[in-house]
């Protein structure tokens, strides 16, 4: 048995080692001139009839960041002046935001909804607990060091500054960007004890302890997936049920993100992307922040998630809780109907 166990131990599988695919709806423009593409917008913020909002959704929408970097220099270059500052005065409301939003890069975006999150009396934790509980590792690293360089501030501090208790322990540890990344070797032996480890810390005695923040912050996705399928067979509840019975209010919501993020991330951004919209109007916050900081990266895989999820595609929701310029920004970011 000895000899079982080692070798269990020791298994070597091609699991969770390689690149993450990436499922965009936003792809980089064939033919793209850079420079045309800036004559035609500033002929759009220039009309004499009001802002050709129309124009510049086809071209900010229709091209990839660096892309769009391009284009902002060149208009720099013809207009003699900056593209943002441009935006800003032809745009107003959802739609100046989510244009503005695809100016920046993924890590400029995030860590901008992050300082926005933490500003003024009060904090969004809903904001601040879908970036970091959501982001990988070289995500969270630049992320932290564009934060740095844009607000002069280091994150974990104002992170600390606005948190407390364990929620503040967990979204840090997260900060730290202290998680394995994945293997080819399964540890069973390390999958059980942290299985037990979780239950032992949770259900078995009331209240959680470090042990929960640490195995669910520095453990790779690939090796929690086990270990929350090993819980399974200590605890009479899964890991999402023992979590609401121990936990409540911020920490819960972490550690339920966590777990989702864990089991399949694009199917929580599906979820979210309903709750935003599910009465009339729409959280107008959080379907920008989701289909910007998504449309380069797995927007398609959402997408299919959502219409499994609620029986109806994406690109009808949007189209029945938004409006106007904005809703054909969102639509034109969605990539088509399923």
């Amino acid at each position: 048995m000895a000899l079982v166990s080692e070798f269990l131990g020791q298994l070597t599988l091609s699991y969770g080692t390689e690149p993450e695919a990436t499922f965009p709806t936003v792809v980089p423009a064939p033919d793209f001139d850079p420079a045309r593409d800036a004559a035609r917008m500033d002929t759009a913020i220039k009309t004499k009839a009001g802002t050709d909002e129309q124009t510049i959704i086809d071209i900010l929408t229709r091209r990839s960041y660096e892309q769009r970097c391009e284009i902002a220099f060149e208009y720099e270059r013809l207009a003699k002046k900056d593209l943002n500052s441009a935006l800003k005065g032809a745009l107003s409301g959802s739609l100046e935001a989510l244009m503005l939003g695809l100016m920046k890069s993924a890590a400029q975006y995030d860590a901008t909804e992050l300082k926005s999150s933490m500003k003024g009396l009060g904090t969004d934790e809903e904001t601040l607990i879908e970036i970091v509980c959501s982001r990988s590792n070289q995500e969270m690293a630049e992320i932290k060091k564009v934060y740095r360089e844009v607000f002069r501030k280091e994150l974990d501090k104002d992170i600390a500054g606005d948190t407390s208790g364990n929620f503040a322990k967990l979204l840090l540890a997260l900060v730290q960007t202290k998680r394995d990344e994945p293997s080819n070797v399964i540890d069973y032996q390390m999958i059980n004890a942290d299985a037990r480890s979780l239950y032992e810390a949770g259900v078995k005695r009331k209240g959680t302890d470090a042990a929960w923040i640490s195995i669910m912050s520095q453990r790779s996705v690939p090796h929690l997936q086990r270990v929350f399928e090993r819980y399974q067979s200590y605890s009479p509840y899964d890991i999402k049920e023992s979590i609401r019975k121990e936990v409540k209010g911020d920490l819960e919501r972490s550690f339920t993100t966590l777990v989702e993020c864990f089991q399949n991330r694009q199917l929580y951004f599906a979820n979210r992307l309903g709750e935003a919209m599910k009465s009339k109007g729409a959280k107008e916050k959080v379907v920008t922040r989701i289909l910007v900081s998504r449309c380069e990266v797995d927007l398609m895989k959402i997408r299919a998630e959502f219409r499994k999820l609620h029986q109806r595609s994406l690109f009808q929701t949007i189209s029945e809780h938004t409006r106007g310029g904005y809703q054909r920004a969102l639509l034109s970011l969605c990539g088509g109907d399923d």
